[in-house]
């Protein structure tokens, strides 16, 4: 029983906290700059929609005023099986900057992303979602990162407008998210970027099946599987309404989550030490996570039954107790959640019951790509 309180709980630690110093410590001691001057390299802008008619046309204008020359950002919008008014309200506003892509079925993001990609011929990709407004000088902060050769991707930063409450513990995870995207990036690659804003070179972009939940991951790994590198570039920002209650939330880390079980599931390959160039990446900042709340459970089973041993369990034990009154509190009293102790705890606590949920979610259901996203009813400004 100790052998198995020890393990789960150096594991769910190494997870959270051990990785991520582990990649500050090889930030510090191997940094790997990334060159950056002012280029504007031909752009195709790529965006898939579906049912996206409170959004659509503010997202639009929002990339039409995009600091770029015009001449080098050519706008591509797939309507993905759209049932609103979606579609007609492109054609009423059409720009010559803007082609529209319409497919008549619903089939995913993947499968649109895969048919529309051999009508772009620009150097870059740069993919975004309908909701997040992108700031003004996003392309011109991801192109400058191209003037490296050595790299083939580049994530922009997601930025939560709006927390509160629950939504503020989900504003610290995002930030904790960012300092480790950070010092991944400063010593070598990320693992995955954000689907919200990122891009990367036409000429190195891999096929992207159908049915894929997560292209950013699946996209940014196979071109670090290819030598390129992927990094961050924290001056390229989307700006998203944060999430405003736990439920909303947990629908969106569950999709992702599946997401990342799909992958494991795809390509197996990517669980093997050894067997992709950011394997121990992949372990330190996904596969652990997704492997949590188990080792959560197993550490807080074995430690109770551990807690008259010695006082060292004791001690261990009732400060687990305590992190998990904490949540029991958020939940019965929402008014706690403006304490910081209590909405961290809640947010924690969420993140895990989506991974462990997300993995049901998975298995009971494998076409994760056209699960329903939580919106919003808020337009863009």
């Amino acid at each position: 029983m100790t052998g198995i309180f020890w393990t789960s709980l150096l594991l769910a630690v190494f997870a959270y906290a051990g990785y991520p110093l582990m990649m500050a410590c090889l930030a510090w001691l191997r940094p790997l700059p990334v060159q950056r001057r002012n280029i504007t390299p031909g752009i195709d802008v790529l965006l898939v929609v579906h049912d996206g008619a409170s959004w659509v046309l503010a997202k639009q204008a929002n990339l039409l005023v995009l600091d770029y020359p015009s001449a080098q950002l050519r706008i591509n919008i797939v309507c993905d099986g759209c049932s609103d008014n979606t579609e007609a309200l492109l054609r009423a506003n059409s720009d010559p900057r803007v082609r529209v892509f319409a497919y008549p079925d619903r089939r995913g993001k993947s499968a649109c992303i895969g048919d529309v990609l051999p009508a772009l011929d620009r150097e870059l990709v740069l993919f975004t979602d309908v909701r997040q407004r992108l700031d003004a000088g996003a392309a011109r902060a991801l192109a400058a990162v191209f003037a490296d050769p050595s790299v083939g991707a580049a994530s922009g930063e997601l930025m939560l407008e709006e927390a509160h409450g629950f939504g503020k513990g989900i504003d610290a995870y995002w930030r904790y998210e960012k300092l480790i995207r950070r010092v991944e990036s400063a010593s070598g690659s990320l693992v995955g970027v954000t689907g919200a804003l990122y891009a990367a070179r036409r000429a190195a972009l891999p096929p992207v099946p159908r049915g894929l939940i997560l292209d950013d991951m699946w996209i940014p790994l196979r071109i670090a599987g290819s030598g390129l590198r992927v990094v961050f570039v924290p001056d390229a920002r989307a700006f998203d309404p944060a999430a405003i209650d736990a439920q909303s939330e947990q629908h969106r880390k569950r999709r992702t989550l599946a997401g990342n079980f799909q992958l494991l599931h795809w390509w197996p390959q990517l669980a093997l030490p050894g067997a992709h160039p950011l394997a121990l990446r992949l372990w330190g900042h996904k596969w652990l996570r997704l492997l949590a709340p188990w080792l959560l459970l197993m550490a807080f089973v074995s430690n109770a039954m551990l807690a008259f041993a010695s006082p060292v369990y004791a001690l261990l034990f009732a400060g687990q107790a305590c992190g998990y009154a904490l949540v029991v509190v958020g939940r019965g009293f929402p008014a706690s959640m403006a304490l910081a102790p209590v909405r961290l705890a809640s947010a924690f606590f969420s993140l895990n019951l989506s991974a462990a949920r997300a993995l049901i979610d998975y298995l009971g259901n494998r076409d994760g790509h056209l699960w329903p996203v939580a919106r919003l009813e808020k337009t863009l400004q």
